[in-house]
């Protein structure tokens, strides 16, 4: 998995590409741990993810929960397939999708 990362004031925007799985899902976890900081806007864009498993949604809802402490996240672009996932898991309730 590929992870771009670009930081904008307090805006940080993540955008990923490949899979997010158990192999995988550790990378994003702590790139977030070492920029999630003062951020007050996440956002996160899945246009070029293909694939997210449960390691994966474990680490979403982490970075969720912290930025219900300190601003909003925000999951852009994300495709059927995953998107049927959050729906499936009920992530759909607990994440901003647009």
């Amino acid at each position: 998995m590929n992870i771009s990362k670009t930081v904008n004031e307090s805006t940080l925007n993540i955008a990923l590409e490949g899979r997010m799985d158990t192999s995988t899902a550790p990378q994003l976890d702590e790139e977030l741990k070492d920029s999630i900081g003062e951020c007050k806007e996440l956002i996160i864009d899945f246009e070029k993810l293909e694939y997210l498993s449960s390691a994966g949604l474990r680490v979403l809802l982490a970075a969720q929960k912290t930025m219900n402490k300190q601003g909003k996240m925000i999951i852009r672009n994300v495709n059927e397939s995953i998107m049927e996932v959050f729906e499936v898991t009920g992530f759909v309730d607990i994440l901003t999708i647009e």
